[in-house]
């Protein structure tokens, strides 16, 4: 594999002048210019910058049905879906829908037995168990056509909220929300599911105010925290919208307003909520909630969202914490196995496709993950599911819109996928077994057809040097107060530096002494115990490291290469 191409990132000047004259730090204003913004409003993260409730299709007709709906106390089931996004929508409408007075209940579908979304197998379970007059599903149903035929064969209504890209045929549902529908026009195209809920019930709480059936004044804002986790959890780009609605969430956590399920998630993982990041949200919370959708079932997650009695919930987080750790572990041995069977190298190949027996259906997707970040190819994962059939997750480049590029294979090789769905960067797919090979040499062959040797290279584009006078533990602060995340990204710096001492932490980390221009800094390479030489070219970013309760500036190195010049 070649080494990545290491890149600067343009900044703007009239933007960066723009901000700096606004009163906006010079490191912060030439990292913000560099990622679009092109003045201090667009970091605002009050609630009126959120775009307005009609400019999404649908949104004030879903709301008058199920205003009805708890009018007439029908029977509402939320169908969720078995990750973070799916769970935390579930439990806002949960928790909303209850305040309101409707009588609903959830079900999710065990991933194992029923598979993804809103298919005819689950409409029956809800039929049987639950006997609903409606069904509204989160996270998923864009793509349920026989889903929803079914329902209404049963004489049941089916409300979609989703917000995955949808195919050449919409489902025949009572009502459609989506931002990504043909002929919406809310101009955030990247909500998350749990978005686009938290939209709805403040669309509903409207309806109900116009009709002047509230007894009191509902607030929604105490959502906030699960909308947070959710969008954040899902790797949706974190455009200004998105941001309102995660920084309005991580300042509920810090000032300790939150769900419980939350507050019990944050102390499972060793963390504290009053220094709440969106790398909590991230790569704490959401992997612990998801490991109950992975390995077991994530109704378990929902119960720790939507219960108010704080050692129930705290009970439940320990578990969903036992349940990540055995998910690490198996992804450990998944991931060597993927290694051993490639020899740790693409060769020329475009994607990838790998496919075990023994694999678990749940963690394949990280691996695909793990596998998409050390090769720089797309990747598909797979493990055996029911009837002769094998699941699929897959995770793309920045080059590969990997729903697309699924579609172009579905039609170039009809009837070889059953079924799949997604994004540009996630999607999820069915084949038989006995296709797997036919379907890999198709997969390379379509891929290979829309990419280029630049898309296969991989880049790490960073924020420059970091000067001296900035590297300040204030700056480490400053920067984690932030949202980064998908399409929004954390600050990178890029630097040359003597390394002065190294020594193996914790068995499988590297802690460094750096110095730079006769300055000393604290270090880590996670995940790494080979020797580093004595001068190196590192990315990094600043943190803030707290221990015994002293905060201090540490780098943590990301990637680092020798010097390519003397």
């Amino acid at each position: 594999m070649n080494a990545p191409l290491i890149i600067e990132r343009t900044v703007p000047a009239e933007a960066l002048s723009e901000l700096v004259a606004g009163g906006c730090h010079p490191l912060l204003a030439r990292i913000y210019a560099a990622r679009g913004v092109t003045g201090l409003p667009e970091l605002d993260d009050a609630f009126t910058r959120l775009h307005p409730l009609e400019a999404m299709l649908n949104l004030g007709d879903m709301a008058k049905l199920l205003a009805d709906a708890i009018k007439t106390q029908a029977r509402l089931v939320i169908v969720a879906d078995y990750d973070a996004d799916g769970a935390t929508a579930c439990a806002v409408g949960i928790r909303a829908l209850r305040a309101f007075g409707a009588r609903v209940e959830y079900l999710v579908p065990n991933r194992f037995e029923y598979g993804y979304g809103l298919t005819p197998e689950i409409v029956q379970l809800a039929h049987e168990r639950m006997k609903p007059d409606v069904l509204i599903t989160v996270d998923n149903g864009i793509a349920s056509i026989e889903g929803v035929e079914e329902a209404n064969r049963l004489g049941m209504k089916v409300l979609v909220t989703d917000h995955h890209l949808p195919g050449d045929r919409l489902p025949d549902a009572w009502c459609i929300v989506n931002p990504n529908q043909p002929g919406c026009g809310f101009p955030s195209k990247h909500l998350a599911g749990v978005g686009v809920m938290f939209y709805l019930m403040l669309a509903l709480r409207a309806e109900l105010r116009t009709r002047g059936v509230l007894e009191r004044e509902l607030q929604l804002a105490p959502l906030l925290d699960l909308v947070a986790l959710g969008t954040v959890a899902d790797v949706v780009r974190l455009d200004g919208n998105n941001r309102v609605l995660v920084q309005q969430g991580l300042k509920r956590m810090r000032a300790g307003r939150m769900q419980p399920g939350i507050a019990a998630l944050f102390e499972a993982a060793g963390r504290e909520p009053a220094r709440a990041s969106a790398y909590d949200l991230g790569f704490v919370l959401g992997p612990r909630l998801n490991a109950a959708g992975r390995l077991d079932d994530m109704a378990l997650g929902i119960e720790c969202l939507v219960t108010d009695d704080a050692a129930r919930a705290k009970a439940i987080a320990r578990q969903l914490d036992e349940l990540n750790r055995e998910r690490r572990t198996i992804e450990a041995e998944m991931q060597e196995a993927a290694l051993n069977a490639m020899a740790d190298d693409p060769g020329d190949a475009c994607a990838l496709a790998l496919f075990h027996t023994d694999w678990h259906q749940g963690v394949i997707g990280i691996v695909a993950s793990r596998l998409k970040e050390r090769f720089h190819r797309p990747v598909i994962a797979f493990a055996r599911g029911i009837a002769g059939e094998i699941k699929g997750s897959g995770r793309s480049i920045p080059g590969l819109h990997l729903r697309d590029a699924l579609d172009l294979v579905s039609k170039r090789h009809p009837g070889l996928i059953l079924r799949f769905g997604g994004h540009a960067a996630a999607a999820g797919l069915t084949l038989r077994e006995s296709d797997f090979d036919v379907f890999r040499s198709a997969w390379e062959d379509t891929v290979r057809s829309l990419v280029t040797a630049a898309d296969l290279e991989k880049q790490i584009e960073t924020d420059g040097s970091l000067g001296l006078n900035d590297a300040t533990l204030a700056s480490g602060k400053a920067i984690a107060r932030a949202v980064w995340g998908q399409g929004f990204p954390e600050p990178r710096f890029f630097d040359g530096f003597e390394v002065v001492g190294q020594r193996i932490v914790g068995g499988r980390h590297m802690k460094l002494k750096l110095s730079r221009s006769g300055r000393a800094f604290d270090a880590i390479l996670f995940g790494a115990c080979d020797p580093v030489p004595s001068r190196i070219e590192a990315v990094y970013r600043l943190d803030v490291n707290e221990f015994n309760g002293a905060e201090t500036l540490q780098l943590t190195v990301q990637h680092w290469r020798e010097p390519l010049s003397a």
